[in-house]
């Protein structure tokens, strides 16, 4: 049925409340939630997180997959909070003067506790079997900086979803709110979809969305009214321009470091083996900044990094810091990828489930929907297939790995992305580049005046000089992973 119509949001009050704490406190410490949200969680069971300061795997990056898939219902089950003693950091509260990090976090928390009791409003056309539902309702909670006023706007985007990628001409909707301009920016699913937003000439920053998550098997049956009661609103914020800031950059990328070596702490403690160099421990196989990489290249898309270059990154990064552990958790790419290590299901026979068996010390969750959306489960699953690939390499590969293996990582992340093949593609285009993988190297400066043209790898001819080379187009896809991988290794070392 459709639902009520949405309140109109009243003047907001936390931010006052918020304020009248902060010149009673100023100068104490305090360990409190620096946003001040005392609300019940309002993210799918989850509260926004503090503010901190600074076999094979076959599918593409999440962005790069095509159109987004519907989200599983499964998939929304409430993350598990852990119980640990900082969970709760100490912040010194500075008065008045906060950094614009810490007041985007508190705009980000007020508008989940906004969006959480906003209505959905279904709209259905034609009658008895013949009855569809027009289309996805979305609300969005926007911010006036010159009324300072919140304001929820809600639009309707096409049902099914439309093909769309960057590049391309916006995505068409209907604004539902008198006086709002909705102009489509990027995406079309539960991750990504993202509209700018003006009232009156004054462009709106927007601080929040709600998304309603449907139940494919209702939706297969068009059994219509019963998807739009069992659907899913979830209130999580893509990554949008208004929540960029260079804390929430450098946040993402400690957090990232963090928890790759929680992971790691915790496959060492259990003694899990390497099966590609077995005398090993398979902690101390894969560098933590090989899967810290993984966790922002499968999340980049290639266009935007075609086109801003490290910016794309961090992008990525800023959406970590501000999101947390629920970062990326909605991702599904066309061919139905999920979480942030962008694991396949297939029915109970994809990768995930090849690496819950083949790596059985590792105690990961068996569920996948839960192991796949969980950050650290899933990077300890990410560590687990990128042994069980090298263990398929040629020895030669392995060797030279084992004396640079973030370098010759490009080997187990070439197959992590897409499989053996693309391993045999890649070492057979080094052999017609004539770049023996024992003289691979980190990326250096262009030549002057001459830039090669990449994705490359780097060679060091013996000289002291490491130089670019082309590769040749095995398979273009896997060639900008690769390219992506070298770009952002040195940001976590």
């Amino acid at each position: 049925m459709p639902e009520p119509d949405s309140p109109q949001p009243a003047r907001p009050i936390a931010r006052a409340l918020a304020l009248l704490v902060v010149l009673v406190f100023t100068g104490c410490a305090t360990t409190s939630d620096p946003a001040g949200d005392t609300e019940p969680p309002v993210f799918v069971d989850e509260p926004l997180p503090p503010v901190e300061e600074p076999a094979v795997h076959r599918e593409p990056a999440a962005a790069d997959a095509g159109p987004e898939a519907e989200i599983p219902l499964s998939a929304l089950q409430p993350e598990p909070q852990e119980a640990t003693a900082d969970a709760l950091p100490e912040v010194l509260v500075k008065g008045l003067f906060r950094d614009r990090h810490e007041v985007i976090h508190d705009h980000v928390a007020e508008a989940q506790a906004l969006l959480r009791d906003v209505a959905l409003e279904y709209v259905f056309t034609g009658k008895g079997r013949r009855e569809t539902l027009r289309g996805r309702p979305v609300a969005f909670a926007l911010w006036s900086e010159v009324k300072q006023e919140w304001i929820i706007a809600h639009i309707e985007i096409p049902r099914p979803p439309v093909r769309w990628r960057p590049g391309r001409r916006p995505l068409h909707v209907t604004v539902r709110t008198p006086g709002i301009k909705a102009r489509h920016v990027k995406g079309t699913g539960a991750e990504r979809l993202m509209f700018a937003f003006s009232r009156g000439g004054e462009s709106l920053k927007v601080y929040g969305r709600k998304f309603p998550v449907f139940d494919n098997a209702l939706v297969r049956k068009r059994q219509w009214r019963a998807v739009t009661e069992t659907a899913r609103p979830i209130v999580y914020l893509p990554y949008t321009d208004d929540t960029l800031d260079p804390g929430f950059v450098r946040g993402g990328r400690d957090f990232l470091l963090s928890e790759a070596r929680k992971a790691g702490n915790e496959l060492r403690a259990a003694q899990v083996p390497s099966q590609a160099f077995p005398e090993e421990l398979l902690a101390d196989v894969i560098p933590v900044e090989v899967i810290t990489t993984l966790a922002v290249i499968e999340q980049t898309d290639d266009f935007d990094f075609r086109e801003s270059g490290g910016a794309a990154f961090d992008q990525v990064l800023n959406q970590y810091g501000l999101e947390r552990q629920q970062a990326y958790r909605y991702s599904v790419s066309g061919a139905a990828a999920l979480g942030p290590m962008q694991f396949t299901n297939r029915r109970g026979n994809g990768t995930y489930a090849l690496v819950v068996r083949r790596c059985r010390g590792a105690n990961l969750d068996p569920n996948f929907e839960r192991g796949a959306t969980n950050l650290r489960n899933a990077m300890k699953a990410a560590i687990c297939l990128l042994d069980i690939e090298l263990s398929q390499m040629p020895s030669d590969i392995r060797l030279a790995y084992r004396g640079n293996p973030t370098v010759l990582g490009i080997f187990p992340v070439a197959a992590y992305n897409g499989g053996p093949r693309n391993v045999a593609k890649l070492h057979r285009a080094l052999g017609r580049m004539r770049v023996p993988v024992e003289q691979l190297r980190r990326p250096g400066e262009q030549p002057p005046g001459k830039p090669v043209p990449c994705p490359c790898v780097w060679q060091d001819t013996g000289t002291g000089i490491v130089r670019p080379v082309t590769i040749p187009r095995y398979n273009n896809e896997n060639r900008w992973y690769l390219e992506k991988y070298q770009s952002i290794l040195d940001l976590f070392e």
